[in-house]
This record gives structure tokens, sequence and C-alpha cells, in this order.
């Protein structure tokens, strides 16, 4: 804990200085219990005040100026929810906002907008129940957001605000949509969906339990559904590679690599049947002489060919059964859910031996991993020994920790590195060795190679929702001539054949409709808008497609819109993107972030490609702040009745209050509870400063005042460049405590106290400005500048040893002589109870390191 050290002397004559030791508790203490001036501070008043005040005045309106460094400081797009904000909400904004304070005064050019992820279910969900439009929801959400937003002194332009349901924003993501089209980086697909009929929906595999809905438990089933699908794979490596370099957390830098998942392995080929192969990845090709037999995933597309006469009954009743489960249930390790599976009753025939291994049909596999295939070796795989366990399949040791235990009985998995066993001609070789070995004698017989994979998939880019942004794709529709598809005529929807919309015709607005609901046709509601989804032209009839984006789109790119939100002609500008491109701080919480982060860099890497941002990257450095929790210690919830909304602390307290305690509670990754009891220690502190600007008069600052200062300054300074706003404001406590004792505050300090509290409390920062003299704002002011030399301490502490065993310690001044540390040194109560009535033989005085008494 930071603290500062008095100056009283511990005894007569002696530059002794006495240990102090103040804690951000006593820091609290003393702001609390020190008195205010009869000027008291109106916080509703003065806030609404310096609110208008910025507003009118375009404050915080960025620009560019010649020959300036830039700072945009970006925070993760909010989704406006029709419940408004909690207090867990403006901690990022806070701490985002000080940074663009604190840059401001070091004379950054600094961008800090804001705006809405706007589009998405649970309005959607909303209009479902009650009728209204999602866009009327919308809006009003927004309002509210933005009036909490504003509440709170954030210093957004609000001149760049945007909602990714504004046409002019749209518009443009269609426009990027259409770049990954034309690039042959969006493509139609067939993939397997989780579909409710019950509840006419889609449902992620987080939603599905046991093959029911994780909402109203109605039967799920795997249905094939043409999709569009965005190839991010592609960019494997570059996504991976494009992280180094970056300021982010490790945990979110790990959970990156860890979904792209790269696997460096080889790809073998099994044949089967008259000449069909089975081809599998593997990352342990060292095991291939374990192979006990075979697995395909029943979507796997050989399984209706291969499979035999005897075997076809149970394996379509396998299949039918296997349609009902999630990826996340047919993947669980270990014994709590039991392997299920049916042989096909065909071989493979292994690459190297030419034996014969059994093909089974399992749902432990994906088709939509790999290649839908694997190779089980279940002496060295965990799944595949489970499996092996319940269909008493046999398994094969091929690696052991030593040579001598290639006949030691498998009781599990053995999935470490070793020696290569019962291996024929591998034997004897090392894990890495014998890797090599096996990749080169499968690619000498043309059975497979060395392979680079990712677990990375393709982005499924497809909703069967209203409302998100139509896609700006159309397709030939084929029917006789004179009829009509709006009115049920026969036609065919040529879905193999899309074409783009132009780009003049952007954007693509979403019908008006009456009803919502999905229904139960998986291809969403928008096919039920036949008006809107059929149109002709040149005499021939085309359909509009009817799936929507994901929410994701919209975020995907908000922050190349800021740098260029009023452009009509373009996304963005080459001015615009050299101008603040990329972000230099970009906030937010950790859930949901790996995603939307491998997204968003994805979108940004193809658009660096075609050459429309010249940087490859587009967030510098990430911060996460930590969740604020209820009082009771659990995640805020309306079902918990432990929200606090802002709009009453700020009521009561004032928004200068609650953002000094958001930051005051803690670092700001933690995670911390909510304890309204203690936001009156802050709201005191507030009070101090404000009081000692009614107090400041000209004055000379002593040498204890001065130093003081120059410590706190050169402290805060420190702490805001590494964001420990709490230790930050502890200092200042520590400061303001230390000017309210004295006689005459001089201006000079105050001043300088009022522009190190202005940007976590920028009310209170104008109001004490002003109250000083100054007639401008402070937000261009420059930031505090502090002296070296006198931040350095005069004191030092020493151990104090009696016959050499330490008894205490003291603090001494640099110049202390040997008497004085002899006399400070049997002050301390241990070491007089040692030494105090014993002859000293000798006292070693080591001046700033240890003084030693012989006795």
């Amino acid at each position: 804990m930071w603290a500062v050290r008095g100056l009283a002397p511990l005894v007569p004559k002696a530059q002794i200085l006495r240990r102090t030791g103040q804690g951000l508790g006593s820091a609290i203490a003393g702001a609390a219990d020190a008195s205010t001036s009869s000027r008291s501070y109106e916080h509703s008043q003065i806030e609404a005040k310096w609110q208008k005040y910025w507003e009118d005045n375009k404050t915080f309106k960025a620009v560019r100026r010649p020959g300036k460094e830039k700072k945009f400081v970006l925070d993760m797009f909010p989704y406006p929810s029709g419940s408004g904000l909690h207090v867990g909400h403006p901690e990022g904004y806070t701490a985002s906002d000080i940074m663009a304070r604190y840059w401001r005064m070091k004379d950054f050019d600094v961008l800090h907008p804001m705006g809405w992820d706007a589009f998405g279910l649970p309005a959607e969900q909303y209009a479902i129940q009650t009728g209204t439009p999602p866009a009327s929801t919308t809006k009003g959400n927004i309002e509210t957001f933005k009036r909490q937003l504003k509440s709170l002194g954030f210093s957004f332009d609000w001149e760049r605000e945007l909602a990714t349901t504004d046409e002019d924003y749209f518009k443009w993501t269609q426009w990027i949509f259409l770049q990954l089209f034309k690039s042959g980086l969006a493509a139609q697909s067939e993939v397997l969906v989780n579909w409710c009929p019950k509840l006419g929906t889609v449902l992620a595999n987080e939603e599905v339990i046991d093959g029911l809905s994780e909402r109203g438990d109605h039967p799920v089933v795997r249905i094939p559904l043409r999709q569009w699908v965005l190839k991010i794979t592609q960019y494997a490596d570059e996504l991976e590679a494009g992280l180094e370099g970056l300021e982010w957390p490790e945990g979110t830098m790990t959970a990156q690599k860890s979904w792209i998942g790269r696997s460096e392995g080889t790809e073998i080929s099994f044949g089967v049947g008259s000449g069909d192969e089975i081809k599998v990845f593997t990352t342990r090709p060292d095991t291939i002489m374990g192979v006990t037999y075979v697995v395909l995933a029943p979507e796997h597309p050989l399984v209706s060919s291969i499979v035999t006469e005897e075997n076809r009954q149970a394996v379509d009743a396998y299949l039918e059964v296997t349609a009902g489960k999630s990826d996340l249930d047919r993947t669980a390790v270990g014994t709590s859910k039991a392997k299920t599976g049916v042989p096909t009753g065909a071989v493979a025939r292994h690459p190297l031996t030419g034996e014969e291994v059994p093909v089974w049909v399992a749902d432990y596999v994906l088709g939509s991993y790999g290649t839908g295939a694997v190779m089980a070796v279940p002496g060295h795989d965990e799944r595949d020994f489970a499996f092996a366990q319940a269909m008493d399949l046999p398994v094969k040791r091929v690696v052991a920790a030593k040579a001598d235990e290639a006949d030691r009985t498998l009781e599990e998995a053995f999935t470490g590195m070793g020696v290569a066993v019962n291996s024929g001609d591998f034997d004897g070789l090392k894990t890495a060795k014998c890797k090599k070995a096996v990749t080169k004698a499968i690619t000498d017989k043309g059975a497979g190679s060395a392979k680079v994979t990712y677990k990375l998939r393709d982005w499924v880019f497809s909703r069967q929702r209203y409302w998100g942004e139509p896609i700006p794709i159309y397709f030939p529709v084929d029917c006789a001539p004179g009829s009509d598809p709006r009115k049920g005529d026969e036609h065919t929807i040529l879905f193999d054949q899309p074409i783009a919309v132009s780009e003049a015709d952007l954007p693509l607005k979403l019908p008006d409709m009456d009803n919502y609901e999905p229904g139960d046709d998986p291809q969403g509601c928008l096919a039920r808008a036949v008006d809107w989804r059929f149109f002709e032209k040149d005499g021939k009839w085309f359909a509009r497609e009817t799936n929507t984006m994901p929410q994701w789109a919209g975020s995907c790119w908000y922050y190349l819109r800021f740098a260029d939100p009023k452009n009509s002609e373009q996304a963005w500008s080459a001015e615009a993107d050299e101008s603040w491109l990329p972000v230099d701080l970009y906030v937010g919480g950790q859930e949901h972030a790996v995603l939307h982060l491998l997204y968003a860099r994805f979108w940004h890497k193809v658009l660096f490609t075609l050459g429309f941002t010249k940087h490859p990257e587009p967030f510098r450095k990430l911060v996460h702040q930590g969740m604020i929790l209820g009082s009771d210690g659990e995640k805020m919830s309306k079902s918990r009745g432990n929200v606090v909304n802002p709009d009453d602390v700020t009521s009561e307290y004032g928004a200068d209050a609650l953002r000094l305690y958001e930051m005051f509670m803690g670092p700001l990754e933690a995670t911390k509870p909510w304890q309204m009891n203690q936001v009156t220690g802050v709201v005191r502190f507030r009070n101090k400063v404000h009081a000692l600007a009614t107090r400041a008069e000209e004055a000379e600052m002593d040498s204890e005042t001065l130093k003081l200062l120059h410590k706190t300054m050169k402290k805060v300074t420190q702490d805001m460049d590494a964001m420990s706003f709490n230790t930050g404001i502890a200092a200042l406590m520590v400061l303001t405590n230390h000017l309210a004792g004295l006689d005459k505050v001089p201006t000079e300090a105050v001043e300088k106290l009022v522009l190190m509290v202005s940007p976590m409390a920028p009310h209170l920062g104008e109001e004490c400005w002003e109250l000083l003299g100054h007639g401008e704002t402070l937000a261009y002011e420059g930031w505090v500048d502090f002296d070296e030399a006198l931040c350095v301490d005069d004191v030092v502490k020493l151990g104090v040893q009696v016959n050499g065993k330490v008894r205490g310690e003291v603090e001494l001044s640099k110049t202390a002589d040997q008497d004085d540390a002899r006399e400070a040194a049997l002050a301390i109560p241990g070491v007089a109870k040692f030494a105090g009535d014993k002859p000293i033989k000798k006292l070693i005085y080591v001046p700033g390191r240890i003084i030693n008494i012989i006795v």
C-alpha cells in the first residue's frame, strides 16, 4: 500500500523520522473526518451545469492537429437492453473515460466515441411477445442508455454516435459482406443445425441439453440447413501470428490461440471397399500401429455407402437417435456420458500393414471437426479407450514411458510421450522421432502426408431471424411464364446462383411485419414476407435472401466507422484510417470477448488485404474490467434482486461519487462486490477537495507539503499510466488530508490536486478549477509535472539486530550519524528488551543498511 511518511522526530536532537504508514482505510477515514467548507457541494446542480457546458461547447469533439500524436479510446459496443445500466456497466466506461481525459491533458488528440450494438435477439423476442416493432423498442432503449451515460459525465464525442441499426451504418455492413462475397470468402453451405420445431428456431449447442431445448425442454433435431458461411479458416495463420506484439491480457491471448487451435500432424488414408478412402487427421501418427478400429461421425458422407445390408437397419436407427444430440453432449469426456455407437459391417485397411479393422459409427466423432473420422487408438486416447471399453474392442499399447513396459496392461489410456513399443520397425523410437518416421512411411506409400489443421471452423453467418441486417444477395426464380411466386404459384429458387445486390442499391432494408415469430419454417419469418422477398426485374422473377446477419456483424467494424461516421460516399476514408486507426485502448468485459475479437480481427484482416486499411490489427491494447457483483457476492441480476441502478446512486450521491467509488473498490481487473455503505467515504473525499478550493490562497509551501505534493504527482502519474486508479485515488486522499490540516492552503498545491482529481471526478475538477479563478475548462490543461529530486526519500528503513538477531526496525535520515542510530535503536521496545540493561560491547552501523548491537 502506498503511504506517506511524516517528518516528526522520534527522539530530541536525532535526525530520526517516525513511521506513519497511512493506507487506503485510514485515507478514507481522514477524508471522512475532515470538516468541509460552509459552501456546500450541491452535486446535482454542479454536475448538470458542467454537463451542459461540455455539450454546448462540444468540449470533447475529436480533432486531429498537425504534428500531434493520437489516442483512440474505445469501449466495447454496448447492447441497449430494456433494463438500462446497472452499476457494473459503468466500470469499464469510467476507466476508459479517465484515460481519455488524462491523455487530452497530456496533449494527445483523443477520439473517444460511443454507439450501440442495436440489432439482436432480445428486441425481437420482446416484439414477438408484445407486437412492438423491434425498431421502436431499440430506439427507446438507446435513449435510456444515452441519458444514463451522459449523467455520468463521460467525455464521449457524441457527434460520432452511431447504431448498427442506422441505415447509413448497416448499408456499409452490407457493403463489407459484398467484399467478402466477391473475394470468395462468403459462400453457401449445407450445415447441420439444432432445429427446435416447437420454438421455431435454430439453437446454439449450448442451448441443447440431452436432446431438449434449454428453454422449455422441447425436442431438438439436427437437420441440414442452407447457411451462409464466412471462410475465416483461410486467415487462421494470420489470426494467430497477428497476436504477436499486441498488449492484451494473457488469458485472452491464450483463448484466441486455443479457439484457432493450430495443430501440426499427419493426414492418413484408410482404404475401404473397392475404391473409397477414409481420411483421418492425427497429431499422434506415432500411434498408428495401435489402431484397432476406425470411427465415422454419423454425418460422414461415406456412412450410407459402406454400411452392409445386415447392419443398415441398426445404423439408420442410430443416426435418427443422434440427430437429437448437441455437439456438446456428443463430445463429453469420461464416464459421465456413456459412449454409444454401432458397427457398419465394413472394414478399413491399415495403410502400413494392410490389416483389416472394423469401421464403426459413433457420435463422439463430429462431422464438423477435422475430417469427420478418426483412427481409433484406444491405448492412447481417452475417448477411444472409453468407447473400446464400452464395445469390448481390443486395446493395444504402442507407446510406453520405458521400453520394458511394452507388455504392461493398460488400465487407462496412456496419453503421454515416450518410446514406441509393439510397433514393428518403429520400436525403440522416441515419440518425436517416431512421428517423423511414420509420416515419412505414410508419405512414401502414397497414403497421406504431413498437414496443418485448425480447430477453428468457418463462421456460420446466417440467422433465421428478423432483427438483423438483411444479407444483400438474391437468387433467380424458375417459374412458368405469367406466374407470380408471391401468390403461391409453383416456382423454384435457384440457390446455387447467388447474385450480389448492386452497391448503388444499398442499404437493403427490412420489411415491415406484423408477426415476427420464426414459425415452423427453418428459413425464418422473412420467408413469409413474400412482397419483399420476391421481385420482378427485366421480366424475370428473383427472390431475396431471407437469412439475416448475426449480431456479431455490426460489432465487427464499428471502430472503423467511428473514425469517419458522417461519410456518405465511403465506409471510412483513407485519411480517417491514417488519422485515427488503430484503436490504442480497447476496454470491455471478458465475457463473449473471445469470439467478438476473433471475428472483428478476421474482418479487419480481410479489409487490410483488400487495401481498405493500412493497419494489420485493429486493437493495440486490450483491458478487461472485472465484474462488479451484488452486495451478496453474486452476479447482478433481476432474478436475484441484487441489481443496483446507477440512477439511484447518482441521484443521492452524484456521478463523481459513483465514478470514484468504482475506481477505488480495487484493481480494475478484479471482481469486486458492491458495498453501498462505502460510497459515503468517497463522497466526503469529494467534498473535502471542494472545500480546499474555497480555502486556497497565495501562500508558500513548506518543505513537507512540497515533497508530498511532488511524490503524489509522481505516484498518480505512474498509476494513471498503469490504470491503477485505486492506488492513485488513495494517494490523492492522503494529499487532501495533509492540505486540509494546514493553516493556510497554498493555491498552487490545490491546483495540482484538482488537475489530478479531474479525470476521475470531472465535474468536481471543473467546479474547483473555476473556484480557483480560471475561466476556461480544465479538460485541455496540461497534466502535472513532478520534480524527481523532490520525490526521493531522505529516509531509509533499517533493521536493528541484537547479537545478530533482528529485534526491530527504525527509519533514519540518510545523514544520521552513529550516535543518532544508537539512540534510535535503543528506543525500540524490542531492542531495549534484549540490550537496554546490558553493556554494549560494540555497535556496528552501516548507513542505509543495518544496525547491529553486540552485548
